[in-house]
């Protein structure tokens, strides 16, 4: 060992030879450490790795004190990392106790260590997914755990709807409607089935809601990173004397689009909109981000968090979405072709067109371009077309699946959905009355379209709107001289009429 280092050591020799006996010294001190790798794990990678074993030390702390235990207890644990969660922290912890094949109701300090930062190294969309559903499964029947159950899957969107809105960046929100929005995934995964295998589930997800999970894991990678940080301060603070406060999770940022605020005045809006809260959650999450239009947001200023702790939590979390706004209501605005082209045309942003049927069915066109005439179908592969209630699923997505053509002759009138033009999934009239779904004709009762770009989208449109009002006063309003009035066959009009003249003066 003395060899190794001293060899290590050659280009010192040049120095005084005090300079050589702090290096002995130097020397003589690394040769006590256990390993060289312990040196190793305290260059840039020690944000991943020093977060868990403080972790780990401060909850053996705890229940050791608590419970008497040398380990990680259940207890403990979602007491500590997830007390407004609770669900939460008992399916991570089974599945971190599973995972370390613990014969003990607790699990040891090393190993838990071992499975956090096993935890912390996922990082690919599918694996992230497929985990959250194992760890939901074991509600199901099967004792493997490999069964899903419509109570399981209720569970888990649920955990994931509650932490999305309660770190809404306008605050705390709460959704009258969001049962009957879970219920229309669940009914629309397992269609009466009692129980389904996890593949299918965690399949079916990907295909309809792929990104409705990740804030539930980017939350439950935030408390792992950070929470060490905040136990600390609460001891310190105990240790002073202080009052233990409600522990807060700051810093934390998900990507729910953020809805324009209901008028407050309930005689000016008798009827809530369709997109409610919770679809608006749902959406976020069967979308791609080109609709949530999510921006970075700049790390919590905190004195004990380091550069490479900010990175860490910047891959992680931390998107502000921009606002959803309103731009076609027809129960405020009337029902028709010429208002939807008013309201919707010249916005330059992706846009949501939610349609009710007289039955109650609802469906949603996400339009990623901006809306245009045109007897050709158009549209990006961001295109796609939904079913929100009674079931929500997707029906179709890609490109080339949009239809709007109200002026050429020749072709369908109307709106049309869908990748083959000789049978559109949605069909509507060229009055915006009669709509079909799959060869099944329903009245229309109500569109909306929601603007999903930021400000400037929507200013933009005002200004085109405006300009269009301004040509069409000045187009009203036509200056001519009294020569070009003399041959003008307006003149001729108005004698026929019984006026031949204006002014005496062109007689």
């Amino acid at each position: 060992m003395g060899n190794h280092h001293g060899h290590g050591h050659k280009s010192g020799n040049s120095t005084p030879s005090s300079g050589a006996s702090s290096q002995d010294g130097s020397r003589k001190s690394i040769s006590r450490t256990t390993s060289g790798n312990d040196i190793e794990e305290k260059q840039p990678t020690q944000f991943q790795i020093l977060p868990t074993e403080k972790l780990a030390k401060i909850l053996t702390e705890k229940a050791q004190k608590e419970e008497g235990v040398s380990g990680i207890t259940p207890k403990v644990f979602t007491h500590y990392l997830f007390p407004r969660y609770p669900v939460l922290g008992e399916k991570l912890f089974d599945y971190f106790h599973t995972h370390s094949k613990s014969k003990n109701s607790y699990i040891g300090t090393t190993a838990f260590k071992l499975q956090c930062e096993n935890y912390l190294a996922i990082l690919d969309d599918d694996v992230i997914r497929d985990t959250l559903v194992r760890m939901w499964a074991s509600q199901g029947e099967d004792p493997s755990g490999e069964v899903m159950t419509p109570e399981g899957m209720t569970s888990l969107l649920m955990c994931t709807y509650h932490i999305s809105m309660d770190h809404y960046s306008e605050g705390p929100q709460m959704c009258l409607s969001s049962n009957k929005t879970l219920k229309a995934v669940v009914d629309s995964c397992f269609y009466s089935k009692k129980s389904l295998s996890v593949q299918f589930v965690s399949h079916w997800i990907q295909s309809n809601i792929p990104r409705i999970l990740f804030p539930l894991h980017r939350y439950a990678v935030h408390s792992l990173a950070t929470s060490w940080r905040t136990l600390e301060e609460c001891e310190q603070s105990l240790a002073a004397g202080k009052s233990r406060d409600i522990v807060a999770y700051p810093g934390l940022e998900l990507a729910t689009p953020v809805l324009e605020q209901q008028n407050p005045f309930p005689q000016a809006k008798p009827h809530p909109h369709m997109l409610t809260m919770s679809m608006s959650w749902l959406l976020a999450g069967a979308l791609p981000p080109l609709y949530s239009r999510p921006q970075k947001a700049q790390s919590p200023s905190n004195s004990g968090v380091g550069l490479a702790s900010k990175s860490f939590l910047s891959k992680l979390v931390c998107a502000i979405p921009s606002h959803w706004t309103i731009l076609y209501d027809s129960d405020e605005m009337g029902l028709g072709s010429n208002r939807f082209l008013h309201h919707v045309l010249s916005y330059k942003g992706p846009t949501l067109v939610l349609l009710r049927v007289q039955d109650g069915q609802k469906f949603c066109i996400a339009a990623p371009n901006e809306w245009r005439e045109s007897h050709h179908y158009w549209g990006g592969e961001e295109c796609a077309v939904f079913q929100l209630l009674p079931k929500f699923h997707l029906l179709e997505r890609g490109a080339k699946m949009l239809y709007l053509n109200l002026s050429v002759r020749g072709y369908p009138q109307g709106l049309r959905i869908g990748k083959d033009p000789r049978a559109p999934i949605l069909t509507i009239d060229g009055g915006f009355e009669k709509m079909e779904f799959q060869k099944i004709p329903y009245y229309l009762e109500c569109i909306e379209v929601w603007g999903c770009g930021d400000h400037v989208s929507l200013e933009r449109q005002l200004e085109v709107k405006k300009w269009e009002v301004k040509e069409a006063e000045r187009q009203r309003t036509v200056k001519m001289s009294a020569a070009d009035w003399l041959d003008h066959p307006d003149r001729y009009l108005l004698e026929l009429a019984g006026r031949p003249q204006y002014h005496q003066s062109q007689t």
